[in-house]
């Protein structure tokens, strides 16, 4: 691993520390005695005027200091990766756009730093699944195996759920289901540990040196790939039509039990008629950020884009948005690195 992806490793476990606040004690005020009256109702008005001027008031001689939230950080941005600018202001610290066709990088920034990828670990999960021919039809259960230790999230795949093979691919790779793709390692020959070493195995044998995997659903920040990597899983995983057809449904429907799951593609833009996507994955944890790996037909190109650590929900997709936009503008026979043209500053942007 480079000395840049190890940099990440030990980088990716730290937080801002938040700020504390005390109260100062205030002094009470002391109320005047009121003076006694001769008449028996006089008396006892008296006393309740007494009773609530002697209460004590408490002024607050400081300023109460506001509770401040702890900001999320990134492995990106504790490597400084926020502080780089191009061109086309995305709003990835990392990303790599190229045509696949002739593999000409069009645009790159940071692509040769290795980051934590979250759940685009799925795409080299489906690739191991489906290389090593086992029975799709097979049918895997959910177990308290599979339950998320690491950053304790939800699922709507309780423990007992029972799909086969291919339904747990299918909607680890759409929906991005925890434990599915959990379900999907550990019913592997020699279990998840056998799974992991085929993971790392194939990115070695892909030329990903910048990778490393430590489980099946990317929810450990140890998994890293650098953006150039991640270009070549893609292209790789796409060689597999079942990989692309599930990872671009719009929805999907499931039976675990006696009920039936609907889920949905954490992805909106395959939804969107405007675009032709052929093979895409999301992910997100604190560490990685926002990622978003896709091959799109561009301008009648293939055109893979990676897009690593964006900040906000939308903000991926509008980088890739972004990148649409400015190749549709230069047409692809005139595309240069936006980060060596000058030219590119001037071209339409779509904005998050």
């Amino acid at each position: 691993m480079s000395k840049s992806a190890f940099l990440i490793l030990l980088m990716c476990s730290f937080f801002l520390s938040t700020g504390t606040a005390a109260n100062a004690a205030d002094k009470p005020e002391r109320a005047a005695s009121a003076k006694k009256h001769t008449k028996k109702s006089t008396v006892k008005k008296s006393t309740r005027r007494h009773t609530a001027a002697a209460k004590p008031k408490r002024v607050s001689r400081s300023r109460a200091a506001i509770a401040v939230v702890p900001a999320v950080v990134s492995a990106g941005d504790l490597a400084g990766l926020n502080l780089t600018r191009d061109p086309l202001d995305l709003k990835s610290n990392v990303a790599l756009v190229m045509d696949q066709s002739n593999s000409k990088v069009l645009f790159e920034k940071n692509s040769n730093v290795a980051l934590p990828i979250a759940s685009i670990t799925k795409l080299m999960t489906s690739m191991v699944v489906v290389e090593s021919n086992q029975n799709m039809d097979e049918m895997i259960e959910v177990t308290s195996e599979d339950i998320d230790r690491e950053k304790n999230s939800s699922s709507r795949l309780r423990v007992g759920s029972i799909l086969s093979r291919s339904n747990m691919l299918h909607i680890a790779l759409m929906s991005s289901e925890n434990r599915a793709a959990s379900a999907l390692g550990r019913n592997y020959p020699g279990g998840l540990p056998a799974f992991v070493g085929a993971m790392n195995a194939k990115a070695k044998s892909l030329g990903m040196l910048d990778t490393r995997y430590v489980d099946s659903t990317g929810l450990s920040s140890h998994n890293v790939a650098s953006a150039q990597d991640l270009a070549k899983l893609v292209i790789a995983a796409r060689q597999h039509q079942i990989i692309g057809q599930y990872s671009t449904d719009t929805k999907y429907a499931v039976k675990p039990g006696s009920g039936v799951l609907q889920y949905s593609n954490s992805n909106h833009l395959v939804g969107n008629p405007a675009w032709d996507i052929d093979l895409q994955k999301t992910g997100y944890i604190n560490e990685a950020g926002r990622c978003l790996v896709m091959l799109a037909n561009i301008e009648g190109r293939p055109i893979v884009m990676v897009f690593l650590d964006s900040k906000g929900k939308q903000s991926r997709t509008a980088d890739a948005g972004r990148i649409r936009k400015w190749i549709e503008a230069l047409k692809p026979d005139n595309l240069t690195n936006p980060l060596a043209a000058p030219t590119a500053r001037n071209l339409p942007l779509v904005h998050s």
